[in-house]
Parts: structure tokens; C-alpha cells; sequence
């Protein structure tokens, strides 16, 4: 009886959420202070976060880009390190100023933040 009332509340069309052309990952990943690695949480990655989930609000861009935290993604000392999907492009030291240009210039208009994105050489 729950299943059937789960089941109909998830196909509700009401609620269901188209797929997003764009996912942002953002690494928030917290080490120790004095790691020798750094970490992105120690770089103000939550504040990036959340200023990336309210600028998505305001712009209007909710069910067009989904964003979510994750631990390391590799690039400590970089951080924040951000990607963004389908473009696999990398972006490297995000700041919550950031955010709107991204928005903008990225998702808006299909071109890349070059001054943050991440050097090629970094990856061999």
C-alpha cells in the first residue's frame, strides 16, 4: 500500500524534474589543517557551494543544472577544483566571484572560464 502511494508520488508529473543539460561538481573535500596536501574545504569550497546553489536559483537555471559536493577529485592544491559536464572542462582556485561569470559565460554561453580553468600540464 506505502509502495503504491511512493510509486504514484514519484511519477507524479508534478514532480518529477527534467534532466539537466549541465552537472557541476564541486570537490568540498575537508583534510586536517596543516595536511600537506591542502583540501579544497580548507579553501572555502562550502561557501563556493552555496553561492553555485543560490546563483542557480536566482538565474533561473534549476532542472537545467545540477550541481553536488564531492571528496577529492585529485588537484588538492588547487582548490576549490570544479567540473563541469558534458564539456569536461576543469576549473582550478573557484571562488563564490566566481560563480556568476561560470553561470554566465559557461552554461550561458558555451564558452569556457579560461582564467580558471585547469592547466593541461598538470595532468602529465
Amino acid at each position: 500500500m506505502i509502495y503504491d502511494f511512493l510509486i504514484d508520488e514519484f511519477y507524479n508529473p508534478e514532480n518529477i524534474m527534467s534532466k539537466p543539460n549541465h552537472l557541476i561538481f564541486i570537490c568540498t573535500n575537508q583534510r586536517p589543517p596543516g595536511h600537506p596536501r591542502g583540501s579544497c574545504g580548507e579553501n572555502n569550497a562550502q561557501a563556493l557551494m552555496e553561492q553555485m546553489g543560490m546563483a542557480i536559483e536566482k538565474k533561473g537555471l534549476f532542472g537545467q543544472v545540477l550541481i553536488t559536493n564531492t571528496s577529492c577529485m585529485g588537484p588538492c592544491s588547487m582548490g576549490p577544483v570544479m567540473v563541469v559536464y558534458p564539456d569536461g572542462v576543469w576549473y582550478n582556485k573557484v571562488t563564490p566571484d566566481d560563480v556568476d561569470e561560470i553561470l554566465d559565460q559557461h552554461i550561458g554561453q558555451g564558452k569556457k572560464v579560461e582564467r580558471l580553468e585547469m592547466p593541461e600540464e598538470l595532468w602529465g
